[in-house]
């Protein structure tokens, strides 16, 4: 008969499972069914490398309590009810006494307490309780107005690939290079790649969001036809896209080592670049993340060495025409935010 609940040690912590058994992934080609145990048991692997990128910020909780399976539907910001699955920013009920929250403030002027990790336990309690991916702020709870953490998010559109993403983030090193910055690669776990880079954290979100902005439009500079920095999708063609609004605030993207809801359990890698080439996003799963990680150990070991500073990029931004990017649609019109309109339902544009 199945186990209906095991007990496990979390970094010191009694953690309970329940229905441990319970098949979150179900079998691919390449990979064999997934349990709700080995979803925790791999956060557990993966321990120092996941605190890293969790450890003191603010979290938001991607959960999919009835498995990720054919079919089934997360609810999003633009359509909120009726999904299978669901991002949970509040704490949710039945936390346990050694879970710490902090208090962020969205942009609509309202406020929650979020999760803030400070051991592997609450994320181990976490994926218990149907959490697949983590998605963290870019600040620390000592300072949730100040981003700590500069992240470029390089998103192939229909028609490109991972590999055009991986020629892209050729460029992006060699402009990291140039402004003596030190990036650290990953995996999204989809098709795409992030690249985050450790900032002071004096600056506001507007302001990195601009810094973003400015590495964007230097890339598409260099490799015209190849990158866009254009929000609607109708005009980023077959390009991939810098996603510059990954650094708004409230906007989040999946942490290191975070799973993803994709067939087989792909996993968001952290990289060295000498081996983007030669990668695939599919190389990295629940089932084969834990032996690389005893193999390499955490690959931004280093993320936190040293901090930069964004006037470099925020200079860039002044020469560049210090010309702002429509926000996403759920926000309010922000201080020198463009008409935010689609440009095929632009009447100004077509008088």
């Amino acid at each position: 008969m199945p186990a209906t609940a095991v007990e496990i040690d979390a970094g010191g912590q009694a953690l309970r499972v329940t229905s441990p058994e319970r098949e979150i992934f179900p079998a691919t080609e390449r990979t064999g069914p997934v349990t709700k145990l080995q979803v925790v048991e791999y956060y557990l692997a993966v321990g120092p490398g996941i605190m890293r990128a969790l450890r003191e910020r603010p979290v938001t909780l991607e959960r999919w309590p009835k498995g990720v399976h054919p079919g089934m539907v997360l609810s999003t910001r633009e359509q909120r009810s009726g999904g299978d699955a669901f991002f949970q920013k509040r704490v949710p009920k039945g936390a346990p006494p050694y879970l710490e929250t902090v208090r962020i403030q969205f942009p609509s002027g309202r406020s929650a307490d979020e999760i803030c990790p400070t051991e592997i336990a609450v994320v181990g309690w976490a994926a218990q309780m149907g959490t697949i991916t983590f998605h963290p702020w870019p600040v620390r709870r000592t300072d949730v107005d100040h981003p700590d953490e500069l992240r470029l998010d390089l998103d192939p559109q229909p028609g490109t690939d991972f590999a055009d993403a991986v020629r892209v983030a050729a460029t992006a090193r060699e402009l990291l290079d140039e402004l003596g910055f030190t990036g650290f690669p990953k995996t999204s776990g989809g098709r795409g790649l992030h690249i985050y880079v450790r900032i002071e954290p004096r600056w506001t979100f507007t302001d990195v969001r601009h810094a973003a902005i400015a590495f964007g439009r230097e890339l598409e500079r260099r490799r015209p036809g190849e990158v866009t920095t254009k929000w609607w999708k109708e005009e980023r063609g077959t390009r991939v896209f810098v996603d510059y609004n990954q650094n708004a605030r409230d906007r989040t993207i999946a942490s290191a080592y975070s799973i993803r809801p994709k067939p087989g359990a792909t996993v968001s890698a952290p990289l060295a670049w000498d081996e983007l080439p030669d990668v695939q996003p599919e190389d990295f799963t629940v089932a084969s993340m834990p032996a690389r990680f005893a193999q390499v150990g955490d690959l931004h070991e280093r993320i936190d060495d040293a901090a930069h500073s964004l006037e470099p990029l925020l200079e860039l931004y002044e020469r560049q025409g210090d010309v702002d990017m429509p926000y996403p649609p759920d926000y309010p019109k922000m201080p020198g935010e463009p008409k935010r309109v689609q440009p095929s339902r632009d009447r100004d544009r077509k008088a």
